[in-house]
């Protein structure tokens, strides 16, 4: 049996947390795990667009959902408590660099405080045997190396959200040290994951939205620092790992907490320009230029990870490479524009996927 069934088997009738539910991994993550057969309970502010994943798959009817902030420890004490889990995955995050810029203070609350809260309740609720804390390849000190950074490498950041990235993984390093690795049936990670793109992701200030924007009003997708290098792989990519490592963490908790890279492989670090490129071969029309501007925030030029661990101790890797996952990501918004069941649509890609090869 595959790996990846395999882990996904142990989810059956468990009862799982995702906060972060309404965002663009969470609502995949969700419909993955109540594919599944999962009790999945879902925790988040509600979502910032109509035409948001969560809202396409409609899965406020779903899944058992909570509107809430994770800012506020009373409303997600209460939420933990009722849905008494046994995983949590950790998603819930002001998740967007150049906001990061216009919104300090609310990206620490958010990343930084809020996870405090998400910590302080896994730690007073005993149901909970494993913990998958969300944060991102960002959390590394980026020194623009052209190899690829390693769980042990140093954290760091230069714009807020790295930086509320890389404190969040302190955190967590601190409440592991202290409290959970006390407990002998807790498996607890950190999880970094590279640059995702998919269907569903409405953001702004990402490249595959605003590719999807301007080519669905006949626009020229405008390219603010083309030749930025990204570690791209599709939103299914890091979930397979996530949910892989879970269910190691509830078997085997000593052996698997600690910090998980999962990216792709090196042929899928490309520049802006090329992701953009591809993109617009994909759809089948559209115009790509350059929009250089001093007056842009500084973002890292080139990011990579290192992803041995996962490949070697976990047994996961990537599935689809770069044109798969351009292909998959456009075949998406390409349906769910045209009224098809976006349910439908996306349940079939995670079974695409999980049909394919590492």
């Amino acid at each position: 049996m595959d790996d990846l069934v395999n882990a996904l088997s142990l989810f059956r009738n468990k009862r799982v947390l995702v906060t972060g539910d309404t965002g663009f991994k969470g609502s995949w993550l969700c419909l993955w795990l109540a594919e599944a057969g999962a009790q999945v309970y879902g925790y988040a502010l509600p979502p910032e667009r109509s035409n948001d994943h969560f809202n396409l798959l409609n899965l406020r009817k779903r899944i058992n959902h909570q509107d809430g902030d994770i800012r506020n420890l009373a409303e997600t004490e209460a939420c933990i408590a009722k849905a008494q889990p046994e995983f949590v995955f950790h998603l819930a995050a002001q998740a967007l660099v150049r906001r990061s810029y216009r919104d300090p203070k609310e990206t620490y609350d958010t990343n930084i405080m809020g996870s405090v809260n998400v910590l302080e309740c896994v730690r007073n609720t005993p149901s909970v045997r494993a913990l998958i804390f969300v944060t991102s390849d960002k959390c590394y000190k980026n020194k623009e190396w052209v190899w690829g950074y390693r769980e042990n490498d140093e954290l760091g950041g230069h714009d807020p959200y790295s930086a509320s990235k890389a404190a969040a993984e302190l955190v967590f390093s601190s409440y592991g040290d202290s409290f959970f690795s006390a407990r002998e049936n807790l498996g607890y990670a950190s999880v970094r994951a590279g640059n995702v793109v998919g269907g569903g992701d409405w953001s702004e200030d990402r490249i595959v939205p605003d590719c999807i924007r301007a080519l669905t009003e006949n626009r020229a997708i405008l390219l603010r620092k083309p030749m930025s290098t990204r570690p791209w792989q599709h939103v299914l990519e890091p979930l397979a790992g996530y949910l892989r490592l879970a269910a190691a963490l509830y078997s085997a908790p000593r052996e698997f907490s600690g910090a998980w890279n999962f990216g792709p492989s090196d042929e899928a670090t490309r520049t802006v320009q090329e992701l953009a490129h591809d993109v617009v071969k994909a759809w089948g029309s559209g115009r790509v230029e350059t929009q250089i501007s001093s007056a842009n925030p500084h973002e890292a030029g080139q990011l990579r990870l290192n992803c041995d661990k996962a490949m070697r101790q976990l047994g996961w890797s990537p599935r689809w490479n770069f044109t798969r996952t351009v292909q998959e990501t456009v075949s998406w918004y390409r349906q769910a524009l045209s009224d098809q069941d976006v349910y439908a649509t996306s349940a079939a890609q995670v079974r695409a996927y999980m049909e394919s090869k590492a």
